[in-house]
């Protein structure tokens, strides 16, 4: 389960609006008082996602001066392969503590 709160993540990739918040949000709504690792994982995942989301918000915005031309597609980069690390600890029974993650669920 604690895999699967990370790799929800990038359901937004999908087309699914907001999908890499609402993805980990649901499940670990779901898990989290069934399972601590399930609980960990998705508040990590949870919060890295919010994370890059205000990230990719301030790229965006940020592409008027062209520093986000680059910076946006860093930033949707390092979010695919940070997820990918994490579901792998994940499955590996690890927590694994995304980098540039503002905590705002503990």
């Amino acid at each position: 389960m604690g895999m699967l709160c990370h790799l929800l993540g990038l359901s937004g990739f999908l087309g699914v609006p907001f999908g890499n918040i609402l993805g980990p949000l649901v499940m670990w709504l779901i898990k989290r008082e069934e399972c601590a690792f399930a609980d960990a994982c998705g508040k990590e995942a949870l919060n890295f996602q919010i994370s890059m989301t205000i990230y990719s918000v301030v790229a965006l915005l940020s592409i008027l001066a062209f520093i986000g031309i680059v910076l946006f597609p860093v930033i949707l980069i390092l979010n695919i392969v940070y997820t990918i690390i994490a579901s792998i600890r994940a499955s590996e029974g690890t927590n694994y503590q995304y980098p540039f993650t503002i905590r705002f669920i503990k």
